[in-house]
Parts: structure tokens; sequence; C-alpha cells
């Protein structure tokens, strides 16, 4: 049978457990409530346990010690152990240095808010700094070679630029064609049921018209470069970030920026406003033939379309497919250039670039709206 003494006194202001025997699972219930009203009704400013006359100990044992370090220090008072035998040190150690069995600070609401949330601030406003700091790096060092670029063309990486225009170009259109007629199609589809209890199914071409070349050829062909291109370059970038080659022609002397990123933004910037019209010349192809299956001839329709579209409206979508194609391959390569390391690291990079180059240019959108509100185009 298991047996298990203790002994408790107070010497001064120290109270002395001392234990003898086997200090085990099937023997701790003995002394376990015992000892700890003990000390917290006495209240010692040291406790002591000599457990030399300990023979057999195990981790029962171990977390009893633990119990009464734990809330000596919890108190900010002293604790001591003494006479443990040589076979159970690894099994103390080992529960200290892993903290088992230490107790976990007791947390509320105002512990979070006082002690976590301005630590959660801070780091939040440290990440977003050091995030604007290397966007404005990069849009820095992206300027200085495109003027270099256009003070000497012949720096230009011509081939890259090319094969980069066919990737995000000529292979996109089919996609583009696509979805321009379908939008178009639909659009016309929807406005002309309604309308067509007025009398005003013709005001269609207007409304698909001006919706078009105004705002949906750009910001539709704009989302598919997002989805399309935009991921493609920080896939190509970020995996010769993770295999190291961007480093290597860093070592090289060889710009990134320049070498890289420079023949992508303007292969993009380029085609964007193609692209765009592409758009547009299929979506009014759909509003077409859904006015001449309502009985409307085709001449009618492009009437109607060159009286209502003028060509500030033209125009003014193809500046915003310009700024917004340079937008996507720009958040596109800077996603790519920034990939760290490990295994879904390309992954969040594609995620990010899709999901920023769409937010940017929704607000870019926003921004053109109201300027050409005032200026009146």
């Amino acid at each position: 049978m298991d047996l298990l003494s203790q002994t408790i006194q107070m010497n001064g202001t120290t109270c002395e457990i001392n234990i003898a025997g086997v200090l085990n699972h099937s023997t701790i219930h003995e002394i376990w409530d015992s000892s700890i009203k003990w000390v917290h009704n006495e209240k010692p400013n040291r406790v002591l346990i000599d457990v030399q006359n300990v023979h057999t100990c195990d981790a029962a044992g171990i977390a009893f010690i633990l119990e009464h370090k734990h809330r000596q220090e919890d108190l900010g008072l002293d604790f001591v152990l003494r006479g443990l035998k040589e076979d159970f040190r690894y099994l103390y150690e080992i529960s200290t240095s892993t903290q088992l069995g230490k107790k976990e600070k007791s947390k509320n609401f105002f512990h979070d808010l006082i002690m976590d949330k301005p630590e959660e601030i801070g780091e939040f406003v440290f990440n977003r700094y050091s995030d604007f700091q290397s966007r404005m790096s990069f849009i820095g060092e992206f300027t200085v070679s495109f003027f270099q670029a256009m003070v000497s063309p012949k720096t230009i990486r011509w081939k890259d630029l090319f094969r980069t225009a066919e990737n995000a170009g000529v292979n996109a259109f089919p996609i583009i064609a696509l979805i321009g007629f379908l939008l178009g199609l639909i659009m016309s589809f929807q406005s002309a049921i309604p309308m067509q209890k007025f009398g005003a199914e013709i005001f269609v071409a207007n409304l698909v018209g001006l919706s078009l070349f105004r705002e949906l050829g750009p910001l539709m062909t704009a989302f598919i470069l997002a989805g399309r291109t935009g991921s493609a370059f920080a896939a190509e970038l970020g995996t010769m970030k993770v295999s190291e080659e961007i480093d290597a022609l860093s070592t090289m002397g060889l710009s990134p920026i320049r070498f890289l990123v420079l023949p992508r933004i303007l292969a993009t910037t380029l085609v964007s406003p193609l692209l765009t019209l592409i758009f547009n010349l299929l979506g009014l192809c759909g509003g077409a033939l859904v006015l001449y299956s309502f009985g409307f001839p085709l001449v009618t329709f492009i009437n109607q379309i060159v009286s209502a579209v003028r060509l500030t409206d033209l125009f003014g979508g193809i500046i915003k497919s310009i700024v917004f194609g340079a937008t996507v391959a720009s958040v596109g390569c800077y996603e790519g250039l920034r990939t760290t390391n490990g295994a879904g690291a390309v992954g969040s990079a594609t995620t990010r670039a899709v999901v920023s180059g769409i937010i940017y240019v929704a607000i870019l959108d926003g921004v053109f709206s109201i300027a050409y509100f005032y200026l009146g185009i």
C-alpha cells in the first residue's frame, strides 16, 4: 500500500511543508486540499517544500508542487523546492519549461481592451505604414524606369513587351468578346421588355451605347484583366521570387522593375483600350440583335447609337481603360514581387493581386465619375 506523510509548520514568515513517501496520483489527494488551505490561511512570504524523503513521484506529484509554485508567483512571493531527487528532476524541468500546468492568466474585457487592443492597433498601423512605404517605393522606382525607357527606347525589352501584349490582348480576345456580347444582349433584353410597354424600345440603343462607352466597357474589361492578366503577373513574378530568380537579377545588377515589370505594365496599358473597344463593339452587337428581334432594322439601331453617343463618351471611356490597365498590371506585378516564402505564398499573392486590382479599379472609377461630372463630360 502506498504511504504518504506530510508535516506543515511555520518558521517565521516561511511555511515549511515536509513530504515523505509516495507522492503520486493515488496519494496526492491526501495532502492537496489541506496544504493549499493551510498556506492560504497563514499567508507566508515564502513556501518551502522539502521532498528529500519522497522516493516515488509522478506527474500528479509534480503538479502538486507546481500548484504551490504558481500560487506564490501569482502573489509575487517566494517559493523554494528542496531535496528533489535527480530521478524526478527531469519531469519537473520539463513541466516548468513547457509551462505545463501553469494557470492561464485570467482575461476579461477590460484586460483585453487595455492590454491587447493597443498592441493590435500598433501592429495594424505599423503594417499599413510599411505597406504604404513599399508601394511608394515601387511607384517611384517604376516612374524612374519609365522615364529612362522613354529617353532610351532601345533599352526596353520589346520581345517581352510583345509577348505580354499577345498574352494579355490577343489571347484575351475570346473571353472579352463573349462577355461583351452577352452583357449587351442581356442589358438590352432586360430593358427592352419594360420599355416596350411605353413604345420606347428604340431608346434601348441609347441606354446600351452610353452605358458601354462611358462605364461598363472600361470597367468590365478591367475586371477581366484583373482576374486574368493581373493574377498571371503575380503568379509569374511570385514564382520567380520564391525560386530566388529575382534575387539573382538584383545580384547581377539588373533592376527587376526595369527588367520584368516595365514590359508587362506597358504591354497591358497598350492593349487595354483595344480590348475595351472590342468589348463595346460586341456589346453593341448583342444590343442590335435584341432590337432586331423586336422588329427594328439594323440601320435604325446604328443611327440611334450615332445620335446618342458623343466622341467625348468614347474617349472618356478610352482614357479610363488606359488608367485601369496600368493599375491592374501594376498591382499584379507589385503583389508578385512582395511574395514571401512558403507553400501558399504564390497563391496568396495571386489572390491579393485580383482582389486589390478590382478594388483599385472600382475606386478609380468613382474618381473618374466625379471628375467627369465637374468637367461636363
